[in-house]
């Protein structure tokens, strides 16, 4: 099973997602997760996906990017 490429499901994920996502069990997912991306995307998400490094830094790059957007308004 492949985890389905994080631009994909990442801006449809909760918030409660996106802390497990950048949370201290990085690069592992949680259950709650992994069943949130099978929703968005319809794949199939095993139990043992990790976030590669890549997948980490664009979490933090959007999130950032988000909190910067905020502040702005």
């Amino acid at each position: 099973m492949t985890l389905p490429p994080i631009r994909e499901w990442w801006s449809a994920l909760s918030l409660e997602a996106r802390v497990d996502v950048l949370g201290e069990s990085a690069p592992q997912l949680n259950e709650r997760t992994r069943e949130e991306i099978r929703t968005i995307t319809g794949a199939v998400v095993g139990m043992k996906e990790t976030l590669s490094d890549e997948d980490l830094e664009y979490a933090r790059s959007e999130t950032r990017s988000e909190i910067a957007d905020e502040d702005s308004d």
